[in-house]
């Protein structure tokens, strides 16, 4: 049976809950055993499985604080849901190979989530404005 369009919403806002206060465990633990975590463009390009997905959040946390995510339009499908966020936050990392420098970071985000039957992420798809995080944290020539 598929999940309701709750029961997805529950799941990706616990997610993102987990990554507001920068629980890996947490994180990790939404994320079905072999999960596919894909951050569009990202040089390592995707990774599979739970434990796989593990660096890239270390090194999200480490770049990104203060993080927000405003939801702002869901769309749903028998086991699939397409979400539509704001991220705000700071930026005292190098997020995305960018010298944040502290600075404050919003960009829009656009995820593609598959679930299991059991509601566990099965895929993670991640969208980022880059242009956005490219023009509010530019980099000395």
């Amino acid at each position: 049976m598929p999940l309701t369009a709750t029961e997805m919403d529950r799941k990706l806002d616990e997610h993102f809950a987990y990554e507001k206060n920068d629980d890996v465990a947490g994180v990790l633990a939404t994320l079905d055993e072999n999960a596919t975590h894909d951050v569009v463009g990202f040089p390592t390009g995707p990774s599979y499985g739970r434990e796989a997905a593990r660096r890239f959040y270390e090194g999200l946390f480490a770049d990104l604080a203060e993080s927000e995510v405003k939801t702002v339009k869901r769309l749903y499908g028998p086991d699939f849901m397409v979400d539509e966020s704001l991220w705000r936050g700071s930026a005292p990392g190098r997020p995305f190979g960018l010298e944040g420098r502290g600075r404050p970071l919003a960009f829009r985000l656009l995820h593609v989530v598959e679930f299991t039957a059991e509601g566990q992420i099965k895929k993670e798809q991640v969208w980022l404005d880059l242009a956005a995080i490219l023009q509010q944290l530019p980099q000395d020539s």
